[in-house]
């Protein structure tokens, strides 16, 4: 699984920063911290965009996305 660390930066960053990491990895999870509900919304918008599924887990300074491509 892929980790993508994007807290402490404001939007559209996070947003840019998962999109990069799809690209460069099509088959593979992704792990993206966010600590802002915005950022986590906006993650998981451009994830279910593209198809992928998104499991949100609470963690001590924010959330933890797990995106899933289409067929796994």
């Amino acid at each position: 699984m892929i980790e993508v660390d994007v807290r402490g930066l404001s939007c559209p960053i996070p947003v840019v920063k998962a999109k990069k990491a799809m690209d460069e990895n099509p088959t593979e999870s992704l792990g993206v911290l966010v600590e802002s509900g915005v950022s986590k919304e906006n993650v998981s918008r451009l994830a279910e965009s593209r198809g992928y599924s998104v499991t949100v887990v609470d963690v001590e300074d924010g959330f933890r996305l797990v995106l899933s491509p289409p067929g796994k």
